[in-house]
C-alpha cells in the first residue's frame, strides 16, 4: 500500500519513459517511474545472452539519434557513467565483387569514396547537412507550425519521396546501395513515400555527431539516465508490471511508455469509446529476427573497409535491398534478407573477453512471423565474410514473439512502435492536435507510438511530459530544450 502522492507516475522505463520522467522531475514536480522488468532500459538493455562475459546490446546498438537529438544533448550524463565510441567508419556496405561504399563522419571523404556519383551526395546531402540541426525541433516533435518553413520545406522536397525514386540522382551501384541500406531502415518497402526521409537523417547524423556506441553496452545509456533521474530527486521501482492503473500509486496524472494495444488492455475503461476505436486502427509494422554470436575472432570481412565500421548493411545492390523488403510487406521474404550488422567489440573491448568477440544482426520479416532465418542470415555474412561460421562459439537467437516477450512494446517483433510510413509518422497514434493526450485527462500516451516515433531519443516522452505539465499543471513557461551541435 503506497502512502505517498506523487505529482506523475510513468508507466514502462525505456528512454521516452525516462525522458518523460526526466523532464517533469526538473521542473520540480515529483516523479515515480515503474518498469515491469528486473532493469530499467526497454530496448536499451545489454545482457549476456550467449556466454558469461560476452555483453551482447538486446535490442538497439548503434544510436546515431542519441547525440542528435536536443533532450540528450541537455542532460551531463558524461557524469552518470555515460561514454560514447565512435569507430572508426559509421557504416561499411559490401558487394559481391569484394568491394565496399562506406559512410564517413566526414561529408567530403564519404562524397570521394564514391567516385562519380560524389558530386551528385554532396548535392544531396550538403544543405540537408546545414539545415537540419535548426530543424531539430520540427523534425523531432509533433505537427506543428516550423520556425524555419523555408528551410523545412527544402527538406521535404527530398525527404518526402520513395527512397527509390531519390535513388535516379545517383549513377553507381555503390551509390545507389549505401543510400539503400540507410533507407531500409524504415522497415517498409523502399517504394513507399517518405522513405527517403530515414535515409537523409541517418546519413546526416552521421556527418553531424557520427553513429556512435555506448561503452559497456546500450544499457548504460539506460544506466545513466536512470541514475540522472534519482540524482534530481525521481524515484524507480523495477519489477512492478502494470496490468491496471489502479495498482498505481495516487497520482495527478500518468504517462503510458507503451503502445496503444496495450494502453487500451490496461486503461481502456478510463477512455471514450471514440478514442478506443481510433486506438483499434493503429497499424503495426513489420517485425525483426534477431541474433547474437559469441565468435572466436574479428568477422573476417572480404573488404578491408568493412571492419573498420560500426555497422555493416548486408544487402549487396539496391535492387536486392528492395526486392526483400517489398516481399516483407506482402507477407512472405522472398530472396536473401537485408541483414543490419553491428560489431562493437571490435571498437569497444569491454564487450567480450580478451581476444574474443560478438556480433550483433537482425533482419525484418513479417510481424508476428515464426520463420527461423538463423540460416538465412548467417548465409549472408558468410556472402561477404567467408569463414565467419567457423569463428561461432554460441548464438542467441530471438524471434518476433520472443522480441515481444521481451519487451511489449515490440507487437509482433515491430521495433518501432508502430509503422512509420506517411500516413502514420505524425498521427501516431490518431490525427489530433496533441497526439500524447488520450481522451482521459490524466492519462498521457509518450512512447514511440507518437511524433517522432522510434528511435533512442527520449523525444517522444519530452513532448509528452511538455503536453501535461502545460495541461494538467499549467505550467505554460517551460523552456525549449537548447539545440548545440
Amino acid at each position: 500500500m503506497y502512502k505517498t502522492e506523487y505529482d506523475a507516475v510513468v508507466v514502462g522505463s525505456g528512454p521516452n519513459g525516462l525522458a518523460a520522467g526526466i523532464t517533469m522531475q526538473r521542473a520540480g514536480l515529483s516523479v515515480l517511474i515503474v518498469e515491469g522488468k528486473p532493469t530499467v532500459g526497454g530496448g536499451m538493455r545489454s545482457a549476456a545472452l550467449t556466454l558469461p562475459g560476452y555483453v551482447h546490446d538486446v535490442c538497439s546498438a548503434v544510436h546515431p539519434m542519441a547525440l542528435l537529438s536536443p533532450f540528450f544533448k541537455d542532460l551531463p550524463l558524461h557524469e552518470f557513467g555515460l561514454e560514447f565510441i565512435q569507430p572508426t567508419l559509421a557504416a561499411a556496405h559490401p558487394f559481391d565483387d569484394g568491394t565496399a561504399v562506406t559512410l564517413d563522419q566526414s561529408l567530403a571523404k564519404t562524397a570521394e569514396r564514391l567516385g562519380e556519383d560524389g558530386e551528385a551526395y554532396l548535392n544531396f546531402m550538403e544543405p540537408l547537412v546545414n539545415d537540419i540541426p535548426r530543424l531539430l525541433p520540427s523534425l523531432l516533435g509533433p505537427l506543428a507550425w516550423p520556425e524555419n518553413p523555408l528551410a523545412l520545406a527544402k527538406f521535404g522536397l527530398k525527404a518526402l519521396p520513395s527512397s527509390l525514386r531519390s535513388s535516379n540522382r545517383f549513377k553507381t551501384k555503390a551509390a545507389k546501395g549505401l543510400w539503400a541500406g540507410m533507407a531500409a531502415h524504415a522497415i517498409q518497402p523502399l517504394g513507399n513515400l517518405a522513405t527517403s526521409a530515414f535515409g537523409i537523417m541517418l546519413m546526416a547524423a552521421a556527418h553531424l555527431n557520427g553513429w556512435p556506441i555506448p561503452k559497456g553496452g546500450s544499457q548504460s545509456i539506460a544506466d545513466a539516465l536512470a541514475s540522472y533521474f534519482k540524482a534530481i530527486g525521481g524515484v524507480v521501482e523495477t519489477g512492478f508490471q502494470v496490468n491496471d492503473l489502479n495498482q498505481l500509486p495516487p497520482s495527478k496524472v500518468v504517462l503510458m511508455d507503451v503502445t496503444p494495444r496495450q494502453l487500451l488492455s490496461i486503461a481502456g475503461d478510463q477512455l471514450s469509446s471514440s478514442y478506443r476505436s481510433r486506438l483499434e486502427k493503429y497499424r503495426y509494422g513489420s517485425g525483426v529476427f534477431k541474433i547474437d554470436w559469441a565468435l572466436n575472432d574479428v568477422i573476417p570481412f572480404k573488404a578491408e573497409e568493412c571492419k573498420l565500421a560500426g555497422t555493416v548493411h548486408l544487402g549487396n545492390t539496391l535492387e536486392e535491398i528492395a526486392h526483400y523488403e517489398k516481399s516483407i510487406a506482402e507477407g512472405e521474404p522472398a530472396g536473401k534478407p537485408f541483414v543490419l550488422l553491428a560489431q562493437q567489440s571490435v571498437f569497444d573491448p569491454s564487450r567480450a573477453p580478451e581476444g574474443k568477440h560478438t556480433a550483433w544482426a537482425y533482419c525484418h520479416v513479417p510481424n508476428g512471423s515464426q520463420l527461423d532465418m538463423t540460416a538465412a542470415i548467417e548465409n549472408q555474412i558468410e556472402r561477404f565474410a567467408p569463414g565467419f561460421r567457423d569463428l561461432i562459439i554460441e548464438k542467441s537467437i530471438m524471434n518476433t514473439r520472443e522480441m515481444e516477450a521481451y519487451n511489449p512494446n515490440y507487437i509482433g517483433g515491430d521495433i518501432n512502435g508502430g509503422i512509420q510510413d506517411l500516413w502514420q509518422l505524425y498521427s501516431r497514434p490518431v490525427w489530433s492536435v496533441s497526439p500524447y493526450r488520450t481522451s482521459a485527462s490524466n492519462i498521457y500516451l509518450c512512447s514511440s507510438s507518437t511524433p517522432p516515433g522510434g528511435g533512442v531519443h527520449g523525444m517522444c516522452g519530452y513532448h509528452a511530459a511538455k503536453q501535461a505539465m502545460k495541461d494538467v499543471f499549467k505550467m505554460n513557461k517551460i523552456d525549449s530544450l537548447e539545440v548545440r551541435v
